[in-house]
């Protein structure tokens, strides 16, 4: 998919405001949701409810982005697999200044 692509895919999103008020919701109330759980297992099935539900109200001509989002939101908060980078990455290399 392009980048163009991708910008109608959001542009598409942004008329759903329903859908963009569940996804906020969920990511700013995933630090009281994981202190909430009282283990692992509460915290994944607190997580699927959500998810699920947010997919259910979902359009079908926004799923993908949606999805994607949610993929994000569960990547951060180690709910899904997926690279998470804890470390700082410098954005030049050491010896970039000495040369």
């Amino acid at each position: 998919m392009d980048s163009s692509a991708a910008h109608l895919e959001y542009a598409r999103l942004d008329d759903d405001f329903a859908t963009l008020d569940a996804l906020d919701a969920l990511e700013l109330d995933m630090p009281a949701l994981q202190a909430r759980a009282n283990d692992l297992f509460a915290l994944a099935t607190a997580w699927t409810e959500r998810h699920d539900a947010i997919l259910a109200a979902t359009p079908a001509a926004s799923l993908g982005v949606v999805e994607a989002r949610l993929r994000r939101i569960g990547i951060r908060w180690g709910m899904t697999p997926g690279v998470r980078m804890t470390g700082r990455i410098p954005a030049l290399p050491d010896d970039f200044n000495a040369a």
